[in-house]
């Protein structure tokens, strides 16, 4: 089988069940109830995040041999990048329904903030990390 239609299998598998699970495992808050006019934005970016809810799925299962076969072998945070990688597209489909079924709740919003935002912005940093190393260890081969 192609690599592309497993990912594209992967993608369509995970990113179906979880959109059709999003709402049942993660209720709205009363307080949450969007308009008839804004119900099919939120319905396209519920679909986009449990989509690549599963091409994240896909990439964890797919994408470690590719990543260490164009990696440098000298750059020991090749394996950390990869986790990176894959918590900054699996991570959307969980954070935006648990601020839906949050509400207003502030300490779960603070709980949902250093949760995913930190992690997310930690994720970021290890790339940028990542990407400057083996920036540095192509310049001495």
């Amino acid at each position: 089988m192609k690599e592309w239609i497993k990912y594209l299998l992967i993608t369509l598998i995970f990113g179906g069940i979880s959109f059709v699970l999003g709402p049942i495992l993660w209720t709205s808050a009363p307080e949450l109830i969007p308009s008839p006019a804004q119900l099919p934005y939120f319905m396209l970016l519920s679909a986009v995040e449990a989509l690549f809810f599963g091409f994240g799925i896909a990439f964890l299962l797919f994408g470690w041999p590719i990543m260490k076969k164009i990696s440098n072998p000298a750059n020991k945070t090749t394996a950390i990048a990869f986790i990176a990688l894959c918590w900054l597209a699996i991570s959307w489909w969980s954070h935006d329904n648990l601020h839906r079924h949050n509400g207003m709740d502030l300490t779960g919003l603070l709980f949902i903030e250093y949760g995913f935002h930190l992690t997310l912005i930690i994720a970021t940093l290890i790339l940028m990390i990542y990407f400057m190393q083996e920036y540095k260890l192509s310049k001495t081969v």
